[in-house]
């Protein structure tokens, strides 16, 4: 399995745009690959799960009577199918294997656009800093101090409520 750290990986460096834009297409590649392999494990899962359901039916099929079964009907089948201990057994292991591999596809398949949304912001920070946006006859900006005190504003902000009313409420006044 790879190395994966999702906060990280998905995190600008602003004094190092270089190493960041070495790294953009690895990086891309390490999730787009990780991406394909939970998918890959969700199709496996459901197709174990196919294959004993037809394993079944066909087993219903050749031996009726042994299914309980004096009539055979597609209705019938169906129902016998999801009435065995097997088929129960590997259902339940699909729906729990299933939940967990769609989640984690469902994390890489964002951390893949993430990485993507980070190569336009790698774009237009080289943009700003060609402009010489960076540079002043001033004291330079401290580009990695004020990205801390940003985080910690929306961290402040996250934890401000606003009720359907319009008020604003702050956590700490419950």
């Amino acid at each position: 399995m790879m190395n994966l750290n999702y906060e990280e990986d998905v995190k600008i460096n602003p004094d190092a745009l270089d190493v960041e834009w070495l790294k953009q297409a690895e990086l891309m590649k390490k999730y787009a690959i990780h991406a394909a392999d939970t998918k890959k494990e969700m199709d496996e899962v459901k197709e174990r799960l196919d294959i004993t359901k037809a394993r079944i039916e066909m087993n219903i099929r050749t031996e009726p009577e042994k299914y309980g079964l004096s009539k055979i009907t597609e209705g019938a089948i169906q129902s016998t199918i999801l009435l065995q201990d097997e088929y129960q057994n590997l259902a339940h292991e699909y729906r729990c294997s299933y939940s967990s591999a769609k989640y984690e596809n469902d994390v890489a398949i964002a951390v893949v656009r993430a990485i993507d949304q980070k190569k336009t912001a790698l774009e237009n920070l080289v943009k700003l800093l060609a402009a010489s946006y960076f540079a002043s006859p001033q004291s330079p900006r401290d580009l990695s101090q004020e990205w801390l005190l940003e985080r910690d504003r929306k961290e402040k902000n996250a934890r401000v409520k606003i009720q359907r009313k319009g008020r604003i409420v702050s956590e700490d006044n419950h």
